[in-house]
C-alpha cells in the first residue's frame, strides 16, 4: 500500500545577503512537493522495494529511483560540506589565502552546508521511515591533504567540484519526478559556478574555467558520469561504509 508524504517548505529566514544566496534557490522548489513512498520495505507483491534506502545485509544501501538519487546526492553534499568546513576553519585560513580567495571559499562553504541540510530535511520529510532509511552522518578522512596549503586545498576543491557537476549531470536521467529534476538542475548550476570559480583561482585570466578537459570542445557539453563511476572517486574520502547496489 502506497502513501504520499509531503515535504514541508523550509522557512528561509532571509535576514542577510548570504542567507539569501544559500536558501532562495532551494526552498521555493520544495513548496507542495509530493513524493510517493512505501509504507514498509516491501512492495505490493511482497518483494523487497529496492527504491528505499536502508540497511541491507548489515550495510546501508542508497536504494534506487528518486529516493536513491536524493540519498546519493546527500552523500556527496555531506562530503563537500565537510571539506569546506575544514577549509574555512583551518588554522592558517587567513594567511594561506588572499581576501578574494577567502570570500570565494567561504561562500562555497555556506552553499554546500545548505545543500547538505536541504537534502537531509527533504529526505527526512519524504522517507516512510527516516529513522532507518535516512543515510547517517558520514565520516571522512583526507589522508595527507594539508588544509593549510593553498595548493592542496584548491586542487582538492577543483576535483570535488568537477566530480560534483559530473555526478548531478549523470544522475539526471535517473530522476522521475519533474520537481526533483528541477531541483537537481538548480543545484548543478551552482556546482558548475563553484567549479569555474575554483579553476579561475588556480589559473586566473585563463580559459580554464571552462577548459577542454571538462567541457567537450565539439558538443560544448559538460561531463556526465553514472554513480558507479563517481562513488569510487568520492569514496576515497569517505570512511563510512555503504553500498549503491541498485544505482547504475
Amino acid at each position: 500500500m502506497k502513501n504520499e508524504v509531503k515535504i514541508h517548505e523550509v522557512d528561509p529566514s532571509l535576514n542577510n545577503r548570504r542567507s539569501f544566496l544559500k536558501l532562495s534557490g532551494l526552498t521555493l522548489v520544495t513548496a507542495g512537493l509530493v513524493v510517493a513512498g512505501c509504507s514498509n520495505n516491501d512492495d505490493d507483491n511482497g518483494m523487497e522495494d529496492t527504491s528505499l534506502p536502508g540497511i541491507r545485509n548489515g550495510v546501508f544501501d542508497l536504494g534506487s529511483g528518486d529516493f536513491g538519487v536524493l540519498t546519493y546526492a546527500y552523500a556527496l553534499e555531506q562530503l563537500e560540506a565537510d571539506f569546506y568546513t575544514k577549509v574555512v576553519n583551518g588554522t592558517n585560513f587567513n594567511t594561506a589565502f588572499n581576501d578574494i580567495e577567502r570570500q570565494v571559499l567561504t561562500d562555497l562553504y555556506h552553499h554546500e552546508v545548505v545543500h547538505r541540510d536541504f537534502f537531509k530535511a527533504a529526505l527526512t520529510g519524504a522517507l516512510p521511515d527516516p529513522s532507518s532509511q535516512l543515510l547517517p552522518t558520514l565520516a571522512f578522512n583526507y589522508g595527507s591533504l594539508n588544509f593549510n596549503s593553498r595548493t592542496d586545498v584548491l586542487a582538492t576543491a577543483k576535483a570535488l567540484e568537477d566530480t560534483g557537476v559530473a555526478a548531478y549531470n549523470g544522475a539526471g536521467k535517473l530522476i522521475k519526478s519533474a520537481d526533483y529534476l528541477l531541483l537537481a538542475g538548480k543545484i548543478v548550476s551552482v556546482e558548475a559556478r563553484h567549479a569555474s570559480a575554483i579553476r579561475s583561482l588556480i589559473n586566473p585570466n585563463s580559459k580554464d574555467f571552462a577548459g577542454d578537459d571538462i567541457v567537450n570542445a565539439t558538443t560544448g557539453l559538460d561531463a556526465a558520469q553514472d554513480p558507479s563511476k563517481i562513488l569510487p572517486i568520492a569514496g576515497g574520502f569517505i570512511t563510512t561504509k555503504f553500498t549503491a547496489k541498485y544505482l547504475p
